[in-house]
């Protein structure tokens, strides 16, 4: 088992495949010229090796993230090369769906059992607004497609920011009464300029989420959807679906973080706040073998923080310095 110098259990990796978006999200917003210069981004094979090195060290869910990951051409083989790693390997990935619609399904044959879809606004001018790209249509119809394609469950991540989209919380709760749907109400965290930009003032507290999505009642353990995170779960009364609160800042549940992240760079994160990462990616290419890079990975793991700092921090070397688009979120 994978521990840290807590005696926490590192069980969950959350991998970046890119640093590369197609949209702009008003509380992400990548800064292109921070992005991964040609060579700087791990091939696929390097991804799967430093994957590959973690699950044996006890990693037994792997999420993929970016950036979008369904922009690298090579997408589907990550998948099916991270699925023969184990077949029991919890594996998900997190999209912007709006190349989901093609994709979904092919992504099931290569082993990928469920989804997040990032989804911040129903309606099309406040969708444009957020996401900077005209595009929900698209995005509706990968959610249509994640669910015809048996991927299970399907996850919608709504970033709620007050004064752009909080009113919309009503609207998300009722897409869980008549569909399979997961829908999750992420607190906003000051990750990156464009979230810091926006400051504390448009963070919308817990309490007030819950509000607006109920009446609501608990979910048994036994039903919650699968995975890794950290979201208390409810439903609406005769609700098919779930809903999920993640209060990333003021929750404050840094003593049950079982997770690390890994850059499209080969950088391991061992907290989404760390001031610095550690590089693996000169390792690999120096040809070190997996009983090295499995111990480079668990120095790494060893000096994993107790908590975050996002109460009081700038934000300006939060995450090794990269907004979440670089990180993987």
């Amino acid at each position: 088992m994978l521990t840290d110098g807590y005696g926490r259990a590192v069980r969950y990796l959350r991998l970046s495949v890119t640093d590369a978006c197609n949209f702009a999200c008003a509380y992400c917003s990548p800064d292109r010229s921070a992005r991964c210069a040609p060579g700087q981004e791990c091939t696929a094979g390097e991804l799967v090796q430093i994957a590959g090195a973690l699950v044996r060290l006890g990693i037994s869910g792997v999420r993929v993230t970016g950036g979008e990951p369904l922009l690298r051409p090579d997408i589907l083989d990550i998948v099916s090369a991270l699925r023969a790693l184990d077949p029991r390997l919890d594996l998900s990935l997190t999209t912007n769906g709006f190349r989901l619609a093609r994709l979904a399904q092919r992504l099931k044959e290569a082993g990928l059992g469920r989804v997040n879809i990032s989804l911040d606004s129903l309606d099309p001018s406040a969708f444009k607004r957020l996401a900077g790209v005209e595009g929900l249509e698209s995005v509706r119809e990968g959610v249509a497609a994640a669910l015809a394609a048996g991927l299970d469950p399907v996850k919608l991540n709504m970033v709620v920011v007050q004064g752009l989209n909080d009113a919309e919380i009503p609207a998300f709760a009722s897409l869980t009464e008549d569909f399979p749907l997961h829908v999750r109400f992420i607190e906003l965290m000051p990750m990156g300029s464009a979230a810091q930009a926006l400051g504390p003032s448009r963070r919308v507290p817990l309490e007030a989420m819950m509000a607006l999505a109920g009446p609501l009642e608990a979910v048994p353990q036994g039903d919650k959807p699968n995975g890794f995170g950290p979201a208390a779960v409810y439903r609406r009364p005769g609700a098919v679906g779930t809903l999920g609160f993640i209060a990333a800042v003021s929750g404050r549940f840094c003593e049950t973080c079982n997770r690390v992240r890994v850059t499209s760079r080969g950088m391991l994160l061992s907290c989404l706040a760390a001031p610095e990462g550690h590089d693996l990616l000169p390792l690999l290419r120096a040809g070190a073998n997996g009983a090295a890079l499995e111990e480079a990975i668990r120095q790494a793991v060893a000096q994993k923080p107790s908590g975050h700092a996002f109460g009081g921090c700038s934000g300006a070397r939060v995450g090794a310095g990269l907004g979440m688009c670089g990180i993987g979120g």
